[in-house]
């Protein structure tokens, strides 16, 4: 009988030297990953392969949803993962039962996996938010062949999922706003701010006077300077598990939404939480007996304490109900409505379509919204979930103008329009050509499963071994592995746009630099080329894990990367944000990188005999 290998998860966290948190998800440890990487770890170890010195690469071939960039993200779990990676004696136990292992070597489960973490490995990465473009490292990782290969599948998980949702999540944003915007966002390229900038603005908030909307069968779209919608995701309950939803409402917050319904997720990230009611909460209402005594204090004027008096609020809701002629809404919608807001006063926001959104959904929040702010409270606003999204957004708008001005009640200009029922990037583009009054989108399944395409399809390489350099090879050019150790830049030009991505095997002498001509080369293609001279040169990847000091730099926090996010996308060419035919972004190697790839593509490559 072999002795007691691997730790406890106690030992474990005795000997963990690093103050990186653990994980967010228990099942992220070295036994979530495919039993293939054990099984080629067992055969390196029994041959002695396990400790040869290697490189690879993690990246991807093609930007998902059709479009022209991706955003990394998972960079903060993968750290975390790293920085605990150890077997513990119960993952011991089970791998030598296994009928696969049952017959290896006890030295390779007493010896190797129980003594086994990332302390040989050294990771370099793109920041987390990074936008990354097709065949460019998001990280490498550079370790003994071992530990190297048998943290693959843990490490593509991470890093797969999270980077299609937040880039899903900003297209997305970037569809329900026509552009990316944010109020503290600036319109001119980075270092170029002294220069007046050749395009309009960005951002164009609402700016003087509010201005009655027309009707669409008035004339079309409405005139006015609206507010930019802001996104907030609702998919916890249609997402993939407990972890596909935490980390939908991640990696979207990361992407550029404002807020999310996952109350979990709010408290673990410190991420704004937003939600309302629901149908079921107003079918619950069916008379106005029920908040015949529902009762609400007044707010208090600025500079003075609220008082003790309770007011009942439905005398003042009949009493507009008489004035407007209101009196054939639906009296249990009201009645939940009621309700509501005696409940929520400070944020009374409605769902209106239970039964007719226009002629008692929409009145009945109207009434409601009276009496609060006789009572000195502010509405916050509708939510639509069916129907013809445009026409009932722009027909709410059109009659909350219309109140201000006939009950001279300022609140109505700034109430929101809340938009949710099945919304996509296409739905969002085609609300924008008919033209729309919503301020916010609520967007769940279609954006947790990342509905236009369900995976990413990151890979992860062996580039070199020993030193040496490594190629794969296949029928599909796309397959084609660039060999070798690369240094990976982001060259600008005058404007402070990025130009393009340049890769540089990592022994060349000559490396980009700013003002110096530099031959920019498709990988592939000899015709393909391109001179830049850069007027900025940015190293793509950072030393992010050394194995034997640990995480080099604190984690960025989820608002950090977030505004991150925010500045590349304001900072980006126009045409790559492009829902259709966006522009291409290219990825170039130096042409001794070129040289090099064909020669030893030729050399790896058979020639074929005639018979």
């Amino acid at each position: 009988m072999s002795a007691p290998s691997g730790l406890s998860d106690a030992m474990i966290e005795a000997t963990c030297t690093t103050n990186v948190p653990k994980p967010t998800n228990n099942l992220t440890n070295p036994l979530l990953t495919d039993l293939y990487q054990i099984t080629m770890a067992y055969a390196y170890w029994k041959t002695g392969q396990h400790l040869r010195p290697a490189h690879f690469e993690l990246f991807f071939r093609k930007n998902p949803f059709g479009g022209s960039y991706t955003l990394f993200a998972g960079l903060d779990e993968v750290l975390k993962f790293l920085a605990h990676f150890r077997f513990t004696e119960e993952d011991i136990h089970f791998l030598r039962n296994t009928p696969q292992l049952g017959h290896c070597e006890p030295a390779f489960f007493d010896d190797y996996l129980s003594n086994l973490d990332c302390s040989d490995v050294v990771v370099h990465a793109m920041k987390e938010g990074s936008m990354a473009f097709p065949r460019v490292p998001l990280l490498t990782v550079t370790a003994p062949l071992g530990i190297g290969n048998l943290i693959e599948t843990t490490l593509l998980t991470l890093v797969n999922y999270p980077s299609l949702v937040a880039t899903n999540a900003c297209r997305m944003v970037v569809a329900a706003r026509g552009q990316f915007w944010e109020e503290t966002a600036g319109c001119s390229p980075p270092l170029k701010e002294s220069k007046v900038s050749s395009s309009p603005p960005r951002s164009s908030g609402f700016r003087g006077t509010p201005r009655k909307s027309v009707q669409m069968a008035e004339g079309g779209m409405t005139d006015i300077r609206r507010r930019k919608p802001k996104c907030v995701e609702f998919g916890l309950r249609r997402a993939q598990g407990p972890d596909g939803g935490f980390s939908a409402s991640k990696y979207s917050y990361l992407g550029g939404f404002h807020a999310t319904s996952n109350v979990l997720a709010g408290k673990l990230l410190d991420m704004p939480i937003a939600g309302t009611h629901a149908h079921s909460f107003v079918q619950s209402y069916t008379s106005l007996d029920l908040v015949k005594d529902a009762r609400l204090k007044r707010a208090a004027k600025v500079g003075e304490e609220a008082g003790d008096e309770m007011v009942v609020l439905l005398p003042i809701v009949l009493k507009y109900r008489q004035q407007l002629d209101y009196n054939e809404t639906n009296d249990g919608e009201l009645a939940a409505f009621v309700g509501y807001a005696v409940s929520f006063p400070n944020s009374f926001l409605c769902l209106i379509d239970t039964y007719d959104t226009l002629q008692s959904g929409l009145r009945n929040f109207i009434l409601v919204s009276l009496a609060l702010n006789d009572l000195g409270y502010t509405p916050r606003g509708i939510r639509l979930d069916s129907g013809d999204l445009s026409y009932l957004s722009l027909e709410c708008e059109y009659l909350f103008h219309e109140m201000a001005e006939r009950m001279d009640r300022g609140f109505f200009y700034g109430l929101d329009i809340v938009a949710s029922n099945d919304i996509n990037e296409n739905v969002l583009n085609s609300l924008n050509k008919q033209g729309h009054a919503i301020t916010m989108f609520g967007i769940g399944t279609n954006l947790v499963t990342c509905q236009a395409q369900p995976a990413l399809g990151c890979v992860y390489k062996l580039v070199e071994v020993d030193g040496q350099p490594r190629i794969k090879l296949s029928n599909d050019m796309e397959k084609v592995l660039i060999p070798g150790r690369k240094i990976a830049y982001r060259l600008f030009g005058e404007a402070g746009w990025p130009l393009l991505d340049f890769l540089v095997c990592r022994n060349e002498t000559q490396m980009p630099s700013v003002g110096e001509r530099v031959l920019c080369r498709h990988p592939f293609i000899e015709q393909k080329r391109v001179a830049v001279v850069p007027a900025r040169v940015v190293k793509l990847h950072n030393l992010v894990f050394d194995g034997k000091n640990g995480v080099v730099s604190g984690l960025p926090s989820v608002e950090q990367t977030r505004q991150f996010v925010n500045d590349q996308i304001n900072y980006t060419r126009a045409d790559l944000l492009r829902y259709i035919n966006p522009g291409e972004y290219k990825v170039s190697v130096s042409d001794e990188t070129f040289r090099f790839l064909h020669q030893l593509w030729q050399k790896e490559t058979p020639v074929p005999e005639l018979r």
